[in-house]
């Protein structure tokens, strides 16, 4: 759809186009008390000459960006968030092999520090996107929360630690990850969440498709649901390289 070299602005330019975002259907892994997601017929081509439906589906439901009010009663709102908030450079660090040994395993500083023995300190405004490997078990919802017999969710996330320090010390716009949650499957806390959200940093779940992601230089543009009051939004994510 784009050629090589084309450009969105002065300042972007792009060779190729994903989506990030998973499809979204009535079966897709929904998190305990969440919403069911459904799709209501409300016109066909056969009897009224066009096809509408009518869908439903939780703010935090699919691939998916949380909002600072959904943890802070004085948070803003997914309606509020600037549009010159949602285009953002991103950096992508994988920890797929740590994960597939260890299903709790939570990003560390160190993990940080080897991704920039590599390719350079992450800039700052850059969101960090964690690959876990976590995406290609969506179509599994037992295996995608991966629960214990207690009931107990085993999945990859952010570190309290690492959070922090690409916080104070990197400057970062935001994190995603292809799991349902920054936090780790074992954090009922929901740390990690609060630790963004109070700062109004972007927070995304569910992300896919990142094995296409190059480490760095790439630009996402997030597209949301302009939900008045909303604590959250399903997002149409895009990532330009």
């Amino acid at each position: 759809m784009t050629s090589k070299n084309s450009h969105l602005s002065s300042n972007i330019s792009y060779s190729r186009v994903i989506h990030l975002s998973h499809l979204i259907d009535t079966d897709i892994p929904k998190w305990p008390g969440d919403p069911t997601v459904e799709f209501t017929s409300v016109a066909e081509i056969q009897d009224d000459g066009y096809y509408l439906r009518g869908f439903s589906l939780g703010e935090h439901s699919a691939t998916h960006i949380n909002a600072p009010n959904s943890f802070y009663a004085n948070g803003v709102s997914i309606d509020q968030y600037p549009a010159s908030s949602l285009i953002v450079p991103a950096i992508v660090i994988n920890i797929c092999k740590q994960a597939a040994v260890d299903f709790d395993y939570v990003l560390t500083v160190s993990d940080i520090q080897t991704w920039e023995t590599q390719f350079g300190q992450i800039p700052a405004g850059n969101l960090v996107i964690l690959y876990t490997g976590w995406q290609e078990k969506w179509s599994n919802q037992k295996a995608f929360f991966n629960q214990d017999i207690q009931g107990k969710m085993h999945f990859p996330g952010f570190s309290q630690e690492a959070t922090e320090f690409l916080i104070i010390h990197r400057q970062i716009a935001g994190v995603g990850i292809d799991t349902h949650g920054v936090d780790s499957g074992q954090d009922a806390n929901f740390t990690i969440n609060r630790l963004l959200l109070e700062r109004s940093l972007i927070v995304i779940e569910n992300l896919t498709n990142l094995d296409n992601l190059p480490p760095q230089g790439t630009t996402l543009i997030i597209g949301i649901l302009r939900l008045k009051g909303g604590s959250g939004s399903p997002a149409a994510i895009m990532a330009l390289f």
